[in-house]
Formats: structure tokens, sequence, C-alpha cells
């Protein structure tokens, strides 16, 4: 039987090159796909960000009164240095989305908590569970997920699954054959072969997102794969090679309870529509949601479909408009021009500007390109702090202890423009608090860049930064 080239270089490459290799030749594809897309200029948009006096915001039985929001707002956030009415209305410009107070949010440090919570709720769905992942591995962690989700499907809760193409190469198709068979609906993310997709073929674009939602009433959100590499704690483990120990994992997820949950599962929906799912089972997909807790949700969905990236402007006009403290925890760390310039802009105005990044990644270009900036950033009195101990997959933000971020998206240009990303915007002073005492925490277990030390780093490592920078549009 004749062979296209397409489906030869697939046939051969898993015949010759391991997952790994496979993986990081699509990944290599998707890099030189990726080298015209840029980011917008925030200042020079073709439609002006015009910010309403008072940002919308919602419970779950609809939109408040001008009046009704200013009055919720001063109640959870108090007095604060930061404007949030002003953030709050430029976010809302951006993205469209509103405000959603009423909610149970829950932050999930690390991945033993966060998927023991994800299977006690998986545990005790009833009527349907929708899951959107960019890795779904067939190890002990994959298999006991799979395991979980196939013994709903027999009891009549539909289950259904988007997994990104990418994201999981290493998986074997079987693995989702099993769960295919027991009822599961499963949808892949734009797969690798272009003949999936003649005349659209969109390699580059990958899901990211992490989004776990329980009959419409729980959602999860953050970093966190479905991968053994979450099965442990990441606090005092060490990293080593591939022949040593596995590498632990510190990542951060968040257990959303209200009507904040409707939004996740509309961006579920909207994602299996564009691929073109088969029609979903009928259940209740969005039930009536009353109020759970006090917490304040914005929940962000970005695309490259969007005139431009939503999280991209949320964070650069968080940081614009931070006054006090602005710390950011990140996996990968590649910067534009512009979220350069707000870091610096910040700590110029005596901002306490703190990021949190990985001693080791399983990237290095990406590592050493996020590097190539440390001698800027330390020069403008940007803390930069390098997390030891574990392998940092965190993507977190708290600014002037009242607004806060966790989600999938990283801090490059990939997530900006090419990744389906997922992220929740949190206000309020109780959960910020949280986040700030989960910050210190990683403060404690980092070592902090020295900038006289710094700029007598050798020669080899200069070269790798250099090489690496040249090219981080790619990475």
């Amino acid at each position: 039987m004749s062979m296209d080239p397409v489906r030869l270089f697939l046939f051969l490459s898993r015949s010759l090159f391991s997952w790994r290799q496979r993986q990081g030749w699509a990944t290599g594809l998707c890099l030189v796909l990726a080298a015209c897309a840029r980011l917008p200029d925030v200042n020079y948009l073709k439609v002006p960000i015009d910010s309403p006096p008072v940002p919308r915001v919602v419970n779950g039985q609809g939109t408040l009164s001008d009046k009704d929001a200013s009055s919720v707002l001063a109640r959870r956030l108090g007095k604060s240095k930061v404007d949030v009415k002003i953030l709050a209305g430029l976010e809302e410009a951006a993205t469209g989305r509103p405000l959603i107070v009423g909610n149970k949010v829950t932050l999930l440090f690390d991945g033993p908590k966060t998927i023991a919570a994800m299977m006690a709720a998986v545990s005790v769905a009833k009527d349907s569970i929708n899951l959107e992942t960019y890795l779904f591995d067939q190890d002990p962690l994959g298999l006991k997920f799979a395991d979980d989700l196939i013994a709903k499907q027999k009891e009549g809760v539909q289950v259904n699954i988007i997994y990104d193409c990418v994201g999981t190469l290493g998986t074997p198709q079987a693995f989702f054959d099993r769960m295919q068979t027991a009822g599961i609906r499963l949808l892949p993310y734009h797969p690798v072969s272009p003949l999936h997709k003649l005349g659209r073929w969109r390699l580059n674009n990958r899901d990211h997102r992490k989004i776990l939602v329980v009959d419409g009433r729980i959602a999860f959100i953050g970093g966190i794969n479905i991968s053994s590499v979450y099965s442990s704690g990441s606090v005092l483990h060490s990293i080593g090679k591939a022949d040593e120990p596995a590498i632990a994992w510190r990542d951060t997820d968040l257990q959303i309870e209200g009507p904040a949950v409707a939004e996740f599962q509309k961006l579920f929906m909207t994602t299996w529509e564009k691929q073109k799912g088969k029609p979903l089972a009928a259940k209740d997909y969005f039930p009536a949601l009353a109020p759970q807790g006090k917490e304040i949700v914005r929940a962000i969905g970005s695309t490259p479909d969007d005139p431009y990236s939503q999280f991209y402007l949320t964070l650069i006009s968080a940081i614009d408009n931070a006054e006090k403290e602005l710390h950011i925890t990140q996996a990968y760390f590649v910067p534009g021009s512009r979220l350069l310039k707000s870091l610096t802009d910040a700590a110029a105005r005596g901002v306490d500007v703190r990021l949190v990044l990985p001693s080791r990644t399983d990237s290095e270009s990406t590592f050493h390109a996020g590097r190539a900036h440390y001698s800027s950033l330390l020069k403008a009195g940007v803390k930069i702090f390098e997390r030891r101990g574990a392998l940092l997959h965190s993507k977190t933000a708290v600014i002037d202890g009242v607004w806060s971020c966790v989600g999938s998206s990283n801090l490059d240009w990939r997530s900006f423009l090419d990744n389906d990303e997922v992220n929740a915007v949190v206000l309020g002073r109780e959960f910020a608090g949280q986040m700030e005492t989960m910050f210190a925490r990683d403060l404690s277990y980092s070592q902090a860049i020295d900038p006289a030390a710094w700029e007598r780093r050798s020669l080899v490592l200069r070269i790798k930064e250099w090489w690496a920078s040249t090219y981080q549009r790619a990475l």
C-alpha cells in the first residue's frame, strides 16, 4: 500500500525515534511556523481600550447595577493602593469578560493536593465530567485517572475529553481507544498530520489549557497536567539527569466553586465546537449556580483567534497599575520588550518587583533565553530568585495584596500568541494573602541572583544566553 509523505514521516518517526524525540520534532516544526506572529503594541491597538467607569460585575442571577457593583468591590477590596476599579475596567475592555462574585476559590499547592482534589470531585460526579488537557500520560497516574473516568462513564456520567496532539505524542493511541470504547467522548486538538485539516493546518496552535469541570459546579484550572511527575510534593526533592531519580515538579492549581464555573465550562464548550467535535450527549452542563463564597473571579481564555492576547493585555495592565508589590512565579520566562518595560518601569517607580524563576528546567533553550534578560532587569532594580529543589512549573502572580492570577500561561511568546490558554484573576485581600504565603514559601527555597556575581558569570553561559535569545521568538 502506498503512503503519502506525511504519513510516511509519522510512521518512520514512530519506528525509529523515542516519543521525546518525536515530540521534539513536532515542537521544532511548530517553532518554524511561529516566526511571523507578533505581540500587539498595547499603546497603539487598533481598537483603543476604553475603560468603563465601573467594571461589569455579575452573580448567578445576572449583572449587578453600577451602584451594587461598586459596593461589592468596596466591601471585598477595602482600602487598596491600587485603583482596582480602573484595573478591572481595563481588563474587561481587553477580555470582554466580567467579574463574577460569589465564588469559593481554593488554592492548591503542588500535585498531590491538586490530584487528590480532582479525583475526589470525579468520584462524586453525577452528571458530567469535562476535561481539557495538554498532557495525558500513560503512566501510573494517567492510568488511574483513566480508570476513574471509565468507571464514572459506566455509571452514566458523561465524560468528555479534549487532549492536545503534540502534548500527547508519547501516549499510545490504545490508551485513548480504551476510554473511547467505554463511551467517553474524545476530541484530539489539532492533529499533527495536515491530512486532518486540509487547508487549515494549524500545527503551531496548541491547546495548553488545563481545565476540569465536574457536574458544571466545580472547576479546576492551573498548570497541572495528567502526569505522574505531579504525584509527589516538590519540597526538598533533588533534580537529576535522565539516569537519576525523577524530577519533582512544583506547580499550582485552583479549585473554583460558584457562578464562575460556568465561564470555564463555556471555554471548554467553545473549544469543542471550534474543533468540530461530535455533538455532546445531552446533560445539565450549565446548572443554576448559587453563591459558594466571597471571592471575585474573572475567567480569561486566550486563543490565537483573538485580535490580541487577552491574558497578555490583562497582565500588562495589572503590572502597569502596580503601586507597591509585584510578585511573580513563572516556569518559562521569555519576555518581549513591552513586558520587560512594564517590569522595569514598575521597579523604577518604587514597586517591589520580585521574580521567582527556575534554577533548572525541562527546556534549556527557554531557560537561557530568560536568563539573557537578567542583567537589564537587575540593573533596573528587579529582584530575581531561582527556585531550588524542584522543577518550577507554576504560573502565578500577586499584586499589591489584592490582585492574583493563576493559570496555564507562561510568560513567553508561545503562550501569548500561539496557544489556547486559561487563567483566573481573583480580586480580594484574603485570597491574595494566601498567594503571598505561597510566594514566601517558594522564596524560602530560592537563591537570590546577586547583580555583581551575575556579571561575573562564565563565557559559556553568556554564549548560551546569546544563542537562546537570538531565537527566543521560536521558544
